[in-house]
């Protein structure tokens, strides 16, 4: 009876401390999503949108965040310089109207984040031209020079998916965002088809009939449009710049257990079958990069409960680098089961991390991350990114490092000593150093570069500065880089007294 009271005991006190959470990962996706859609930047003057996003960066650096996905085309429409397509209302208030005075969000966005240490991935949604909300469209949209290329549906504008001038059309928007701009992903989220809305009907039997492709079953037809789509903006991204990573946010349920045997245990929309996302297609053929699935439900939701499709996606998804997509709000509002007193973030924490299948997470929205919702930017920088991560590899993209860093030397300046080194040479720039990683290691201390609590910094630059702290202490520090992919070279080492 004793040894059984220990034992509960010991479970008890199990249940209650944070496991997976706490321990340092040398890598790890650790982004969020900044939507426009929502219109949070509407009435702003240039000088205040500017501010405002440099306040949200800062606050999600201190949280540790390292990449941002950043909403630049909700309706066939740019919050960046576009050749192609108008102004968004969603930055300026009216389709069409330039700001004033003028800047470019997304080349803006880029350099910001980039200094921060943190990728950009540009995110558009390819077939939504416009939402209910939009009352004029400007001269540029695609609609105004061709109607019959569009259906429309419960207000909005959708490309009609079964027409191969729009699939061309959408990867000549991707061509040039990706050709002008210096993103490290390309991403798009869950509109696909669009959401089904009871006693509305998506009015593309026409376009069925007329090129049904063998198809004899609507569902599998809309499926194979979607396929196509995908696949062409797979090979339009490797074609004009091989490191950008192509990433799809699908909605949370791929299918329930009652539309598919392997299906998950939900009963809720599902990508399958009412999206016509066929998401595990495209990752058995290798035609994205990454998967961050929207599991925006609590853990003990009735339809669709978090925990049991956290293990479904970590079952079926792994054959591309799997992130979780994670609702501030929601998770602050939800108290634990386990421990009524706490909302849900730890043991969320606690499940995503318990997978070696799933490499990270995004926030949604990164404004609630900012204004540490329910402590939620609090946790993350105290508790679960204490430390600086790597992005996640990508090798079946390319998995050669740069070569490592020359003449690292310590200088001593009027402002402290300074690490200095030299970047390594490349042929391809594929192969060209973006970043550089800094680790110090106490005296005696062994150089183990998997250990990420040695990482003292990132920097674009080929200097760190450093502390000095009155001569007396012994360090060695070592310097790797970066490839575009995150592709670490070998180190670089030296030995200072600060």
């Amino acid at each position: 009876m004793r040894k059984y009271l220990l034992s509960l005991l010991l479970f008890l006190l199990a249940s209650y401390l944070p496991t997976q959470a706490t321990e340092p990962l040398k890598r790890e996706f650790r982004g969020a999503w900044i939507q426009a859609v929502n219109g949070q930047f509407i009435g702003m003057s240039t000088t205040e949108l500017q501010q405002t996003l440099t306040t949200q960066l800062n606050a999600l650096q201190q949280a540790g965040i390292n990449a941002i996905i950043f909403q630049v085309r909700p309706e066939a429409d740019a919050l960046y310089m576009s050749y192609y397509e108008p102004w968004s209302r969603y930055l300026t208030g009216t389709q069409g109207v330039a700001p004033d005075p003028y800047w470019d969000p997304l080349q803006w966005m880029i350099d910001e984040c980039h200094r921060r240490g943190m990728e950009l991935h540009a995110w558009i949604n390819p077939y939504r031209a416009k939402t209910k909300g939009t009352k004029e469209l400007g001269l540029k949209h695609p609609y105004k020079s061709n109607p019959e290329r569009f259906i429309q549906y419960d207000g909005m504008f959708i490309f009609n998916p079964a027409l191969q001038e729009n699939r061309d059309y959408i990867c000549t928007i991707v061509t040039d965002i990706v050709k002008r701009y210096d993103i490290d992903g390309l991403h798009i989220d869950d509109y696909f088809y669009p959401y089904p809305v009871p006693g509305l009907e998506f009015d593309d039997e026409q376009s069925f009939r007329a090129d049904s492709r063998g198809f004899t079953d609507k569902g599998d037809w809309r499926r194979d449009n979607v396929n196509l789509l995908v696949e062409q903006l797979h090979h339009t991204i490797r074609r004009v710049k091989p490191w950008v990573k192509f990433g799809i946010s699908p909605f949370g349920i791929y299918r329930n257990k009652k539309s598919d045997p392997e299906g998950s245990a939900t009963n809720g929309l599902q990508n399958y079958d009412d999206l016509y996302a066929d998401i595990l297609l495209w990752i058995d053929k290798g035609w994205v990069d990454y998967t961050i699935p929207q599991l925006y439900w609590e853990i003990g939701h009735k339809a669709a409960d978090y925990e049991t499709l956290v293990a479904w996606w970590a079952e079926h998804a792994a054959g591309r680098p799997l992130y979780i997509g994670q609702d501030v709000m929601r998770t602050v509002k939800a108290a634990d089961a386990t421990r009524p007193d706490q909302h849900q973030q730890a043991r969320k924490m606690e499940l995503q991390r318990s997978y070696e299948s799933i490499d990270g997470s995004c926030q949604w929205p990164a404004s609630a991350v900012a204004d540490n919702a329910g402590g939620y930017a609090t946790a993350l920088n105290e508790e679960y990114h204490q430390w600086l991560a790597l992005q996640p590899e990508y090798p079946f993209i390319d998995n050669k490092a740069p070569k490592k860093v020359k003449k690292l030397d310590v200088i001593w300046t009027d402002e402290g000593p300074v690490l200095c080194w030299t970047a390594p040479r490349y042929k391809k720039e594929m192969n060209r150093p973006v970043k550089y990683v800094v680790y110090r290691f106490a005296k005696r201390e062994k150089i183990d570069l998997d250990d990420a609590t040695k990482i003292v910094g990132f920097t674009q630059s080929t200097f760190f500065p450093l502390t000095y702290q009155g001569g007396d202490t012994k360090y060695t520090y070592v310097v790797t880089a970066l490839d575009r992919l995150h592709n670490e070279s070998k180190a670089k080492k030296e030995k200072i007294k600060l």
